[in-house]
């Protein structure tokens, strides 16, 4: 990774400006053109240095449902389940974890309905039971990688 990508993700990891051109505005930050801190985003997302880039949107703030969800997937069906999940465009991340419980994916919604009626259906399509992990008490943690 060269000089101006690592610029490129220190500076937005916390923030991207709210603008009429927020690439523009943006660019000028890390110093170059707003072609080229375009180029340069769509490059990274493809080589898969970046898995998304966009913005974090507080779900429950506006109405939703967030939930964090595991599954006991046997090893041989891990592919096939982690496409059946994937599938669901609710499920906004999913991990895989040296547990018994060795799926983890989180669920967004913009109606808190919708939450248990993604969780019924992943069940329904794999066989398999979803634990249900829905948030009690919310922690700001302000993560950010410096590269």
């Amino acid at each position: 990774m060269d000089a101006v990508n690592r610029r490129i993700i220190n500076a937005f990891q916390g923030g991207f400006p709210i603008t009429e051109r927020p690439y523009a505005e943006a660019a000028m930050r890390v110093g170059v053109e707003e072609d080229e801190l375009i180029e340069r985003i769509e490059g990274m997302l493809e080589a898969g240095t970046l898995t998304r880039f966009g913005p974090l949107y507080n779900a429950e703030a506006m109405g939703g449902a967030l939930t964090l969800a595991a599954l006991a997937v046997p090893m041989e069906r891990y592919d096939e389940v982690a496409e059946i999940v994937n599938a669901f465009p609710e499920v906004a991340h999913n991990y895989a974890r040296e547990h018994a419980f060795n799926m983890w994916f989180v669920i967004a919604t913009d109606d808190p309905a919708r939450a248990e009626a993604v969780i019924e259906a992943i069940e329904t399509k794999t066989g398999l039971t979803v634990y249900d992990m829905p948030k009690e008490e919310e922690f700001y943690i302000g993560l950010h990688f410096t590269l």
